[in-house]
């Protein structure tokens, strides 16, 4: 078994969201899970040779990751020097995902996919984010580019930091209504954005970055943006996105910590 190690979308060195690029196991979906969760960390499996990436978080199996498709993506670059371009398909839903490399960052091409109309009352949103009187900017809204998330925008950045989400019950709302998880997110300036990624059972596992959240909100507001996230969790993270024809492109740095066989 192979493992390689990377920090995605990180602003600078020494920072960034984790992600394990996993290569010739022999688990099932049991082991798989065991695997993540003993790690404490969003892995992929990536079995290069069928083309295809397997997400799965501490706690769960998901659709799509980008952080970990941007990591899958430098390996197999690693490997196809001066390609400019390579594709996988995910594992669970068959999802196309073209990835393409630009001068020291990596990006994924994905395409707006069909959402819930989630409605969710005010009172069920600030109980969901623990602040009775929260009051977001406009009505929160579902978009996906392939992992559905619930958008709220908030005022300003103190609003952001001073959330303290239930976040066994936005799961729980987030299986009812076929979402994954809420980002929360606010306003720095024309085109730059900050924002938390809540669909982690423990808070220690909150996302530095989350790009399906990025390109979501992308989609939701129609245009590329800079996204910082990972001050939670003390690793600054930025992610850019734009858009290219009825494609969205997210992506960022991708650095690798180590790599090591197991």
């Amino acid at each position: 078994m192979h493992i390689h190690a990377f920090d995605v979308f990180g602003a600078h060195p020494g920072t960034g969201n984790p992600a394990l690029v996993v290569e010739h196991d022999a688990f099932d979906a049991a082991g798989r899970l065991q695997f993540a969760c003993e790690r404490g960390l969003t892995c992929v499996f990536l079995d290069a040779q069928a083309g295809t990436v397997d997400y799965w978080y501490p706690h769960q199996r998901s659709p799509l990751c980008v952080h970990a498709t941007l990591a899958a993506a430098a390996v197999l670059f690693a490997r196809h020097d001066g390609a400019g371009a390579v594709g996988v398909s995910t594992a669970m839903r068959g999802q196309r995902l073209d990835l393409l490399r630009e001068d020291d960052a990596c990006y994924v091409a994905l395409q707006p996919q069909a959402a819930p109309d989630a409605v969710i009352p005010p009172a069920v949103l600030r109980h969901l984010l623990g602040v009775p009187d929260l009051a977001p900017v406009m009505p929160p809204r579902v978009a996906s580019v392939g992992s559905p998330k619930l958008l709220v925008e908030v005022a300003d950045v103190a609003t952001l930091y001073a959330l303290a989400p239930d976040l066994a019950a936005i799961s729980a709302w987030g299986r009812a209504q076929g979402v994954n998880g809420l980002y929360v997110y606010c306003r720095l300036g024309p085109g730059h954005y900050e924002g938390r990624n809540f669909n982690h059972l423990e808070r220690h596992l909150e996302d530095s970055a989350t790009g399906v959240a990025a390109g979501a909100l992308t989609v939701l507001l129609g245009h590329g943006l800079d996204l910082r996230q990972g001050r939670a969790t003390g690793r600054d993270c930025l992610i850019r996105t734009r858009i290219d024809g009825d494609r969205i492109l997210v992506g960022g740095a991708v650095r690798n910590d180590s790599m090591k066989n197991a």
